[in-house]
């Protein structure tokens, strides 16, 4: 395995990580399509519409990583 993809996975992180604590990403997980129940003793939370992006930005980085 390649040394330079955990370079750029933990780049990836630290940019992540920062983006999560400054409040860059609190549009993530309230996207139309993101599926909310909240009933009087229940919570479901299913995001599909947020697993669909962090799939294609996947997809996208692994091809351009095989490249």
């Amino acid at each position: 395995m390649n040394g330079n993809l955990f370079i750029y996975l933990g780049i990836g992180l630290i940019v992540a990580g920062i983006a999560y604590k400054y409040g860059l990403l609190d549009w993530f997980g309230n996207l139309p399509g993101d599926i909310t129940y909240k009933g009087e003793h229940t919570f479901v939370f299913i995001p599909i519409t947020s697993m669909l992006l962090v799939s294609i930005l996947f997809s996208i980085i692994m091809w351009l990583l095989n490249r």
